[in-house]
Protein backbone atom coordinates (compact mmCIF):
# COMPACT_ATOMS: atom_id res chain seq x y z
CA UNK A 1 0.00 0.00 0.00
CA UNK A 2 1.54 3.63 -0.86
CA UNK A 3 2.67 5.36 2.23
CA UNK A 4 1.74 8.90 -0.04
CA UNK A 5 -0.22 10.16 -2.83
CA UNK A 6 2.19 11.99 -5.76
CA UNK A 7 0.17 14.46 -7.23
CA UNK A 8 2.69 15.59 -9.95
CA UNK A 9 3.78 16.18 -12.78
CA UNK A 10 1.13 18.49 -12.82
CA UNK A 11 -0.26 20.62 -16.13
CA UNK A 12 -1.23 24.04 -16.83
CA UNK A 13 0.02 27.57 -15.58
CA UNK A 14 2.92 27.23 -12.95
CA UNK A 15 4.22 29.69 -10.29
CA UNK A 16 8.34 31.02 -11.91
CA UNK A 17 10.70 32.37 -10.65
CA UNK A 18 11.96 36.05 -11.17
CA UNK A 19 14.17 35.73 -14.94
CA UNK A 20 17.62 36.78 -13.74
CA UNK A 21 17.34 36.31 -10.57
CA UNK A 22 14.47 39.23 -10.40
CA UNK A 23 13.25 38.69 -7.02
CA UNK A 24 10.05 41.40 -7.45
CA UNK A 25 8.87 39.29 -10.26
CA UNK A 26 9.76 36.59 -8.55
CA UNK A 27 6.80 33.64 -7.25
CA UNK A 28 8.86 32.85 -4.00
CA UNK A 29 9.89 35.75 -2.81
CA UNK A 30 9.20 36.71 1.17
CA UNK A 31 10.56 40.78 0.66
CA UNK A 32 9.06 43.66 1.67
CA UNK A 33 8.12 42.64 5.21
CA UNK A 34 7.30 39.36 4.63
CA UNK A 35 4.38 39.83 2.01
CA UNK A 36 6.62 39.37 -1.22
CA UNK A 37 6.15 41.45 -4.38
CA UNK A 38 3.61 41.53 -6.85
CA UNK A 39 4.56 37.75 -8.53
CA UNK A 40 4.33 36.02 -5.00
CA UNK A 41 2.55 32.80 -5.07
CA UNK A 42 4.27 30.72 -2.53
CA UNK A 43 6.72 32.98 0.29
CA UNK A 44 9.59 30.96 1.31
CA UNK A 45 12.64 32.52 -0.11
CA UNK A 46 14.22 35.36 1.44
CA UNK A 47 15.87 36.57 -1.69
CA UNK A 48 18.55 35.44 -4.04
CA UNK A 49 21.88 34.29 -3.41
CA UNK A 50 24.76 37.21 -3.35
CA UNK A 51 27.66 34.48 -3.95
CA UNK A 52 25.81 32.87 -7.33
CA UNK A 53 27.70 32.90 -10.03
CA UNK A 54 25.28 32.03 -12.56
CA UNK A 55 22.84 35.07 -11.81
CA UNK A 56 24.48 36.48 -15.33
CA UNK A 57 24.22 33.56 -17.34
CA UNK A 58 24.39 33.58 -21.06
CA UNK A 59 20.51 33.19 -21.42
CA UNK A 60 20.19 36.17 -19.68
CA UNK A 61 21.74 38.24 -22.01
CA UNK A 62 19.67 39.32 -25.69
CA UNK A 63 22.43 37.30 -27.46
CA UNK A 64 22.11 34.21 -25.79
CA UNK A 65 23.10 31.28 -28.45
CA UNK A 66 20.69 29.06 -29.37
CA UNK A 67 20.21 26.20 -26.86
CA UNK A 68 22.47 27.52 -24.23
CA UNK A 69 20.47 26.11 -21.51
CA UNK A 70 19.92 22.63 -22.60
CA UNK A 71 23.99 22.24 -22.22
CA UNK A 72 23.90 23.77 -18.75
CA UNK A 73 23.35 21.62 -15.46
CA UNK A 74 21.84 24.80 -13.47
CA UNK A 75 18.54 25.50 -13.12
CA UNK A 76 18.90 29.19 -12.94
CA UNK A 77 15.38 31.60 -13.14
CA UNK A 78 16.48 32.74 -16.89
CA UNK A 79 16.47 29.54 -18.26
CA UNK A 80 14.27 28.42 -21.60
CA UNK A 81 12.97 25.41 -19.77
CA UNK A 82 12.43 26.87 -16.17
CA UNK A 83 8.31 26.39 -16.38
CA UNK A 84 8.81 22.78 -17.42
CA UNK A 85 11.21 22.24 -14.69
CA UNK A 86 8.36 23.66 -12.22
CA UNK A 87 6.15 21.48 -13.82
CA UNK A 88 8.49 18.34 -13.19
CA UNK A 89 8.34 19.80 -9.22
CA UNK A 90 4.75 19.76 -8.98
CA UNK A 91 4.32 23.51 -9.57
CA UNK A 92 5.56 24.22 -6.27
CA UNK A 93 8.49 24.56 -4.17
CA UNK A 94 6.67 23.67 -0.52
CA UNK A 95 6.81 20.36 1.29
CA UNK A 96 2.87 20.67 1.50
CA UNK A 97 1.63 17.18 1.63
CA UNK A 98 4.47 14.91 1.23
CA UNK A 99 4.21 12.46 4.36
CA UNK A 100 6.07 9.53 4.47
CA UNK A 101 5.51 7.25 7.81
CA UNK A 102 6.84 3.92 8.28
CA UNK A 103 9.70 3.03 11.35
CA UNK A 104 13.62 1.81 11.13
CA UNK A 105 13.87 -1.38 11.82
CA UNK A 106 14.37 -2.08 15.72
CA UNK A 107 17.55 -4.09 14.98
CA UNK A 108 19.56 -1.10 12.72
CA UNK A 109 22.55 -0.38 14.75
CA UNK A 110 24.53 2.52 15.70
CA UNK A 111 27.44 2.14 13.09
CA UNK A 112 26.57 0.82 10.18
CA UNK A 113 29.51 0.21 7.17
CA UNK A 114 28.97 0.82 3.56
CA UNK A 115 30.42 -2.03 1.33
CA UNK A 116 31.10 -2.08 -2.56
CA UNK A 117 28.14 -4.04 -3.36
CA UNK A 118 30.30 -7.51 -3.69
CA UNK A 119 28.92 -10.42 -1.91
CA UNK A 120 29.97 -9.66 2.47
CA UNK A 121 30.02 -13.13 3.63
CA UNK A 122 33.67 -12.80 3.91
CA UNK A 123 34.18 -9.42 5.59
CA UNK A 124 31.68 -10.85 7.98
CA UNK A 125 32.85 -14.15 8.93
CA UNK A 126 33.40 -13.93 12.65
CA UNK A 127 31.82 -10.46 12.63
CA UNK A 128 28.02 -10.83 12.02
CA UNK A 129 27.27 -7.27 11.84
CA UNK A 130 23.77 -6.54 12.19
CA UNK A 131 23.40 -4.46 8.93
CA UNK A 132 25.32 -3.40 5.88
CA UNK A 133 24.93 -0.22 3.70
CA UNK A 134 25.55 0.12 -0.49
CA UNK A 135 25.60 3.05 -1.88
CA UNK A 136 23.52 3.86 -5.23
CA UNK A 137 26.33 3.41 -7.71
CA UNK A 138 26.90 0.07 -7.28
CA UNK A 139 22.78 -0.58 -8.07
CA UNK A 140 22.61 1.68 -10.68
CA UNK A 141 24.61 2.20 -13.63
CA UNK A 142 25.52 5.93 -14.86
CA UNK A 143 26.73 4.86 -17.60
CA UNK A 144 23.49 2.61 -18.84
CA UNK A 145 20.58 4.34 -16.93
CA UNK A 146 19.37 1.11 -15.65
CA UNK A 147 20.07 -1.34 -12.54
CA UNK A 148 22.69 -3.46 -13.13
CA UNK A 149 21.48 -6.87 -13.77
CA UNK A 150 23.08 -8.36 -10.36
CA UNK A 151 20.57 -6.56 -8.80
CA UNK A 152 17.56 -6.28 -10.99
CA UNK A 153 14.99 -8.43 -10.18
CA UNK A 154 17.15 -10.08 -7.17
CA UNK A 155 16.35 -9.98 -3.65
CA UNK A 156 19.04 -7.72 -2.25
CA UNK A 157 19.98 -10.10 0.87
CA UNK A 158 20.49 -13.23 -1.38
CA UNK A 159 22.90 -11.01 -3.60
CA UNK A 160 24.74 -9.60 -0.90
CA UNK A 161 25.11 -13.35 0.92
CA UNK A 162 23.76 -11.46 3.80
CA UNK A 163 22.49 -14.12 7.05
CA UNK A 164 18.98 -14.36 8.13
CA UNK A 165 18.49 -11.29 10.21
CA UNK A 166 21.16 -9.00 8.92
CA UNK A 167 19.94 -5.91 7.13
CA UNK A 168 20.44 -4.13 3.68
CA UNK A 169 20.49 -0.62 3.78
CA UNK A 170 20.97 1.73 0.04
CA UNK A 171 22.40 4.69 0.61
CA UNK A 172 20.88 6.45 -2.17
CA UNK A 173 24.09 9.62 -2.96
CA UNK A 174 26.35 9.37 -5.66
CA UNK A 175 27.86 12.27 -7.49
CA UNK A 176 25.80 14.69 -8.76
CA UNK A 177 25.71 13.30 -12.82
CA UNK A 178 24.30 10.03 -10.92
CA UNK A 179 21.60 11.03 -8.77
CA UNK A 180 20.42 13.47 -11.70
CA UNK A 181 20.85 10.90 -14.41
CA UNK A 182 18.54 9.03 -11.69
CA UNK A 183 15.62 11.85 -11.57
CA UNK A 184 15.72 12.16 -15.72
CA UNK A 185 15.21 7.99 -16.18
CA UNK A 186 13.39 7.08 -12.93
CA UNK A 187 9.76 7.47 -14.71
CA UNK A 188 11.31 5.31 -17.79
CA UNK A 189 12.01 2.03 -16.47
CA UNK A 190 9.76 2.39 -13.24
CA UNK A 191 13.89 2.36 -11.22
CA UNK A 192 12.04 3.72 -8.21
CA UNK A 193 9.51 0.09 -7.87
CA UNK A 194 12.24 -1.78 -9.07
CA UNK A 195 14.77 -0.88 -6.54
CA UNK A 196 12.05 -1.03 -3.92
CA UNK A 197 11.43 -4.83 -4.45
CA UNK A 198 14.77 -5.65 -4.35
CA UNK A 199 14.20 -5.56 -0.15
CA UNK A 200 16.09 -3.06 1.26
CA UNK A 201 15.25 -2.70 4.93
CA UNK A 202 15.98 1.18 4.89
CA UNK A 203 16.46 3.75 2.00
CA UNK A 204 18.22 6.88 2.39
CA UNK A 205 16.76 8.95 -0.57
CA UNK A 206 19.01 9.76 -3.14
CA UNK A 207 19.77 13.81 -2.43
CA UNK A 208 20.40 17.08 -4.73
CA UNK A 209 23.24 19.07 -3.92
CA UNK A 210 22.87 22.61 -2.85
CA UNK A 211 26.46 24.86 -3.05
CA UNK A 212 27.04 28.01 -1.97
CA UNK A 213 27.62 29.72 -5.92
CA UNK A 214 24.48 28.55 -7.03
CA UNK A 215 21.12 30.42 -7.86
CA UNK A 216 18.72 30.52 -4.79
CA UNK A 217 15.92 28.85 -7.02
CA UNK A 218 18.21 25.69 -7.46
CA UNK A 219 18.81 25.27 -3.55
CA UNK A 220 14.74 25.45 -3.30
CA UNK A 221 14.74 23.05 -6.49
CA UNK A 222 16.66 20.72 -5.13
CA UNK A 223 15.22 20.69 -1.51
CA UNK A 224 11.67 19.79 -3.61
CA UNK A 225 13.51 16.91 -5.22
CA UNK A 226 14.83 15.53 -2.19
CA UNK A 227 11.96 15.15 -0.76
CA UNK A 228 9.92 14.35 -3.54
CA UNK A 229 12.69 11.38 -4.48
CA UNK A 230 11.78 10.30 -1.07
CA UNK A 231 8.07 10.31 -1.44
CA UNK A 232 8.60 8.10 -4.64
CA UNK A 233 9.80 5.35 -2.67
CA UNK A 234 7.47 5.94 0.42
CA UNK A 235 5.02 5.39 -2.33
CA UNK A 236 6.71 2.25 -3.81
CA UNK A 237 6.73 0.53 -0.23
CA UNK A 238 10.65 1.30 1.25
CA UNK A 239 11.14 2.75 4.41
CA UNK A 240 12.64 5.65 3.19
CA UNK A 241 14.89 8.63 4.87
CA UNK A 242 14.98 11.85 3.50
CA UNK A 243 17.95 13.43 3.08
CA UNK A 244 18.52 17.09 4.41
CA UNK A 245 20.73 20.46 2.88
CA UNK A 246 20.16 23.47 3.59
CA UNK A 247 21.76 26.94 2.81
CA UNK A 248 19.90 29.05 5.15
CA UNK A 249 18.28 29.07 8.43
CA UNK A 250 14.74 29.44 7.02
CA UNK A 251 15.57 26.15 5.14
CA UNK A 252 16.73 24.30 8.86
CA UNK A 253 12.52 26.28 9.89
CA UNK A 254 11.08 24.88 6.78
CA UNK A 255 12.75 21.33 7.73
CA UNK A 256 11.87 21.43 10.96
CA UNK A 257 8.10 22.22 10.95
CA UNK A 258 7.69 19.35 8.11
CA UNK A 259 9.31 16.80 10.20
CA UNK A 260 6.37 17.74 12.90
CA UNK A 261 3.91 17.28 10.49
CA UNK A 262 5.38 14.39 8.13
CA UNK A 263 6.30 11.85 10.47
CA UNK A 264 9.36 10.19 8.69
CA UNK A 265 11.16 7.84 10.32
CA UNK A 266 14.65 9.72 10.50
CA UNK A 267 16.05 12.31 8.66
CA UNK A 268 19.82 11.58 7.29
CA UNK A 269 22.87 14.20 6.19
CA UNK A 270 24.91 13.76 3.40
CA UNK A 271 28.35 15.00 4.75
CA UNK A 272 30.96 12.91 2.52
CA UNK A 273 31.88 15.73 0.74
CA UNK A 274 32.74 17.85 3.77
CA UNK A 275 36.62 17.78 4.17
CA UNK A 276 37.80 20.98 5.10
CA UNK A 277 38.23 22.32 8.97
CA UNK A 278 35.65 25.53 7.61
CA UNK A 279 32.90 23.83 6.00
CA UNK A 280 32.51 21.30 8.62
CA UNK A 281 32.62 24.68 11.29
CA UNK A 282 31.26 27.36 8.98
CA UNK A 283 28.13 24.95 8.01
CA UNK A 284 27.37 21.68 8.86
CA UNK A 285 28.26 21.36 12.70
CA UNK A 286 25.95 24.67 12.89
CA UNK A 287 23.19 23.64 11.14
CA UNK A 288 23.30 19.99 13.12
CA UNK A 289 23.34 21.93 16.19
CA UNK A 290 20.17 23.81 15.40
CA UNK A 291 18.89 20.64 13.84
CA UNK A 292 19.49 18.70 17.29
CA UNK A 293 17.57 21.60 19.28
CA UNK A 294 14.69 21.67 16.81
CA UNK A 295 14.11 18.71 15.68
CA UNK A 296 11.31 16.54 17.44
CA UNK A 297 13.67 14.95 20.34
CA UNK A 298 12.95 11.05 19.61
CA UNK A 299 13.49 11.22 15.31
CA UNK A 300 16.52 9.64 14.91
CA UNK A 301 19.02 11.68 12.55
CA UNK A 302 21.60 9.15 9.91
CA UNK A 303 24.71 10.69 8.80
CA UNK A 304 26.86 9.33 6.41
CA UNK A 305 30.30 10.61 5.53
CA UNK A 306 32.06 11.25 9.11
CA UNK A 307 35.29 9.25 9.81
CA UNK A 308 37.07 11.48 12.34
CA UNK A 309 36.77 10.53 15.46
CA UNK A 310 36.35 14.19 16.87
CA UNK A 311 33.53 14.95 14.70
CA UNK A 312 31.84 11.56 15.48
CA UNK A 313 32.27 12.73 19.18
CA UNK A 314 30.76 16.10 18.21
CA UNK A 315 27.64 14.86 16.99
CA UNK A 316 27.55 12.23 19.91
CA UNK A 317 26.93 14.93 22.09
CA UNK A 318 24.32 16.52 20.13
CA UNK A 319 22.32 13.44 18.90
CA UNK A 320 22.62 10.73 21.59
CA UNK A 321 21.39 7.50 21.23
CA UNK A 322 19.50 8.53 18.10
CA UNK A 323 22.39 9.22 16.27
CA UNK A 324 23.59 6.04 13.49
CA UNK A 325 26.72 6.58 10.71
CA UNK A 326 27.20 5.40 7.83
CA UNK A 327 30.76 5.21 6.63
CA UNK A 328 32.84 3.75 3.90
CA UNK A 329 36.08 3.99 5.73
CA UNK A 330 35.99 0.19 7.30
CA UNK A 331 36.01 -0.72 3.59
CA UNK A 332 38.49 1.75 2.48
CA UNK A 333 40.98 0.99 5.19
CA UNK A 334 40.76 -2.40 4.86
CA UNK A 335 41.15 -3.03 0.88
CA UNK A 336 45.18 -1.79 2.06
CA UNK A 337 45.16 -4.01 5.14
CA UNK A 338 44.84 -0.92 7.56
CA UNK A 339 42.95 -0.09 10.33
CA UNK A 340 41.48 2.80 12.03
CA UNK A 341 42.26 3.08 15.66
CA UNK A 342 42.55 6.06 18.61
CA UNK A 343 46.03 7.04 17.31
CA UNK A 344 45.03 7.47 13.47
CA UNK A 345 45.09 4.94 10.63
CA UNK A 346 47.91 2.15 10.95
CA UNK A 347 48.60 0.25 8.00
CA UNK A 348 49.40 -3.09 9.36
CA UNK A 349 49.44 -5.30 6.21
CA UNK A 350 46.20 -6.87 7.59
CA UNK A 351 43.80 -9.61 5.79
CA UNK A 352 41.44 -7.43 4.12
CA UNK A 353 38.04 -9.42 6.78
CA UNK A 354 40.65 -8.62 9.48
CA UNK A 355 41.16 -4.96 8.98
CA UNK A 356 37.40 -4.71 8.19
CA UNK A 357 36.61 -6.27 11.02
CA UNK A 358 38.68 -4.37 13.00
CA UNK A 359 37.99 -0.96 11.87
CA UNK A 360 33.96 -1.50 12.25
CA UNK A 361 34.41 -2.56 15.75
CA UNK A 362 36.24 0.63 16.97
CA UNK A 363 33.80 3.08 14.57
CA UNK A 364 30.92 1.37 16.09
CA UNK A 365 33.12 2.00 20.18
CA UNK A 366 32.70 5.29 19.19
CA UNK A 367 28.57 5.84 19.62
CA UNK A 368 26.40 4.80 22.05
CA UNK A 369 25.58 1.35 22.48
CA UNK A 370 29.21 0.06 21.12
CA UNK A 371 29.57 -3.33 19.38
CA UNK A 372 26.06 -5.18 18.95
Amino acid sequence: MSAVSLPWPTSGPVPLPGRACSCRDCAFWTGDGGHGGPATVEPLCSGCNSDCSYCGCAHAEASAPQGACDRCPIRCPSRSDIAEWMADLGGTLTFDGLRLGGRLPAELPSFIPQVDGSVVSELDRGLRWPAYAVGLRRVFSLASHVVYPRFAGNDVHRVLGLAPGQLAVLAGYGVDPLVEAFWTYRRRDRLVERIVAQGWDVVLAPNYSIYGNWPRIEHLINMRRSIMMAAEFAAAGAVVVPNVYWFRLEDLRRWADWSLEATPPAIAVNLQTVRENSNWESWSLPGLSWLAENLPATLPVIVTGLSRADRIAGLVELFGTRLTVISQNPMQYALHGAVMTQDGRQDLHARTPDAFAATVRYMASLLPGGAP
